[in-house]
């Protein structure tokens, strides 16, 4: 698979040409590329950075060392987000954990962020699929900022995402959003050595290790989260299985806390719900 996705990078084609095709022949400079991607991709380095291309949602993203490989499991989230505003349970009601959904009251613009943005994934998505919400995103790293907003651009979506340079939620007021969204650094130094070797040495560190216990990042999200939620607002961030049960004790102060499980049985979002004014 990955030799046959360097070779439609190498020509520029799609994979209905490249069978459509079986006689074409790389001339002498497709085939000294088509060479050096092989040797790159024998090296460990992602074939996403060779390419330069993601898909995620159905949208063709930018992808660079700067940021995060969007990644199947993370599309649960946006899942998860729509779910919650459409109000339909239907694919979430099989999880032991998981209590009734109540669509937050929005007789405004619902306002969403997405927080720890990366490529824009997760904000694209939401801005595709929720025409008429505000969305806001932020990262710490401005390099992956220049990312996120070349997918902008070229999705044409400029208008409809506001980026922002920050660490977590800093520099919101209070009581601005009706969805904090996020796929954080969740994995903890200690299970280094289960993840895999061209993550370890080629995705961005930060993205991938939140520090010693996975936890790091997390912990300081929930009550930033808190405080920027409007009542009756959610939390819905992506976790892996091994800090399932810490996630739930984190969120205890919250209402309607459940977490949804990937197509593997691997519990992967968690969501909770502000309590809601008296």
């Amino acid at each position: 698979m990955n030799a046959e996705l360097l070779l439609m990078f190498t020509l520029d084609c799609d994979r209905a040409y490249l069978y459509g095709h079986p006689e074409r022949e790389l001339t002498a400079e497709e085939l000294r590329s088509y060479e050096d991607a092989l040797t790159r991709r024998s090296t460990g380095v992602p074939a996403q950075y060779i390419t330069g291309h993601q898909e995620f949602w159905g949208l063709d993203l930018i992808v660079s060392q700067a940021v995060l490989i969007p990644r199947p499991e993370t599309e649960h989230v946006v899942e998860a987000v729509l779910e919650l505003v459409s109000g339909d349970d239907s694919k979430t009601s099989q999880n032991e954990d998981q209590g009734p959904r109540t669509r937050p009251p929005a007789p405004h613009r619902l306002r969403i962020v997405d927080v720890g943005t990366g490529s824009g994934a997760i904000a694209l998505a939401l801005a595709r699929e929720l025409p008429t919400a505000r969305i806001h995103a932020t990262d710490i790293s401005p390099e992956a900022l220049e990312v996120a907003r070349a997918n902008t651009a070229r999705h044409e979506l400029t208008s409809r995402i506001e980026f922002q340079r920050a660490d977590l939620l800093s520099g919101f007021p209070p009581e601005c959003f009706d969805y904090v969204v996020s796929n954080p650094p969740y994995v903890g130094e200690s299970e280094e050595d289960a993840v895999q070797l061209e993550v370890r040495k080629f995705e961005p560190r930060n993205a991938v290790f939140a520090g010693p216990t996975g936890l790091e990042v997390i912990e300081r999200l929930i009550p930033q989260a808190q405080m920027a939620l409007k009542p009756g607002g959610w939390l819905v961030f992506e976790i892996s299985g091994t800090i399932a049960d810490r996630v739930r004790s984190l969120l205890s102060g919250w209402d309607e806390v459940a977490i949804s499980k990937d197509l593997q049985g691997i519990e992967r979002v968690a969501m909770a719900r502000k309590h809601t004014a008296d």
